[in-house]
């Protein structure tokens, strides 16, 4: 329980920090915008860079791994699903679906997986497939959903190759495939941008709730209630499901996919729609209702399952 006490605790302190920030106008008007761009196009493809470059990526290949990939589809598809009927647009059903399934692993996953499953690995599966399958993906159809629609053909084919957030990813990956070992003085400077990478986020998400109405309500209100019923609820349903119908974990394997997968949504998705101009509030509402709902959540799983 502590785990994930301390998990939201520290999350909860750097938001309110952005909070404060945006009400006392300390940044100033476009305070805001810098820090998402700041996390956009340098700090978080440092900090996947020098996460991925550094990864076994044999863990890819783990049944825990399909039980993460397979829940995110399924939910994620749900979501696409009720979009297209409801006529949500491609930019805002494509955000949504990131909000029902993409897993805050990175600062609220590590320290849960450190206090409540005792092995800080333990999220590396899902951290790579999100980072090196989920993202560029949806980055793409972001990418191609607005104006990277425009323009010849090749210049769209090569859409992720141009997006900074698939960059730092493939090229993590592809470091830590070829077995080289970065030295010292390249990778040191770009951790030191990274680590900037989840404060920012965090701040930028913070001012964003200044002067905001309660969450869930207005034009976004259907959609943020699926995307959190989804992620909260849905996604460690489908897990648990598939990890003990078709993959036959038990234990604490189970236990690992069904925490790893009640996990909130991830901050970072409300600085890609911001960063887009697309479901800015949707993000940010599912995001913060998520984030709370999962309290309950993980502490019943592993009471349950613990």
């Amino acid at each position: 329980m502590q785990g994930v006490l301390t998990g939201f605790a520290v999350i909860a302190v750097v938001i309110a920090v952005g909070y404060a920030l945006g009400r006392g106008g300390h940044l100033g008007d476009q305070g805001r915008e810098v820090l998402t761009r700041l996390a956009f196009h340098v700090a978080s493809p440092a900090l996947l860079f020098t996460t991925l470059a550094g990864a076994d990526l044999s863990v890819v290949f783990s049944s825990r791994l399909l039980v993460t990939a397979l829940s995110t589809v399924a939910v994620a598809g749900v979501f696409v699903a009720v979009g297209v009927v409801r006529g949500w647009g491609v930019g805002r059903t494509t955000i949504g679906a990131l909000c029902s399934g993409y897993v805050n692993s990175g600062n609220l996953g590590i320290p849960i997986a450190v206090y409540v499953l005792g092995d800080a690995s333990l999220v590396a599966p899902v951290l790579l497939f999100q980072l090196v399958g989920v993202t560029p993906v949806a980055l793409t159809i972001l990418d191609l959903s607005g104006d990277g629609a425009k323009g010849p053909l090749w210049r769209r084919l090569l859409t992720p190759l141009r997006n900074p957030i698939a960059l730092g990813s493939l090229a993590g990956v592809a470091v830590s495939a070829s077995g080289v070992r970065m030295p010292g003085p390249v990778m040191d400077p770009l951790t030191l941008i990274g680590n900037m990478s989840v404060p920012a986020v965090l701040l930028a998400f913070g001012i964003s709730l200044c002067g905001s109405t309660m969450p869930g309500r207005g034009a976004d209100r259907h959609p943020v209630l699926l995307a959190v019923a989804l992620k909260a609820v849905g996604q460690p349903a489908v897990a648990w499901a598939l990890a003990t119908g078709v993959f036959g974990l038990r234990g604490a394997q189970l236990l690992d996919v069904v925490v790893t997968s009640a996990l909130p949504a991830a901050q970072n998705l409300y600085t890609y729609a911001s960063t887009y101009g697309v479901g800015e509030r949707l993000a940010r509402d599912a995001v913060l209702v998520s984030t709370v709902v999962s309290i309950p959540v993980l502490v019943v799983v592993a009471a349950v399952l613990g």
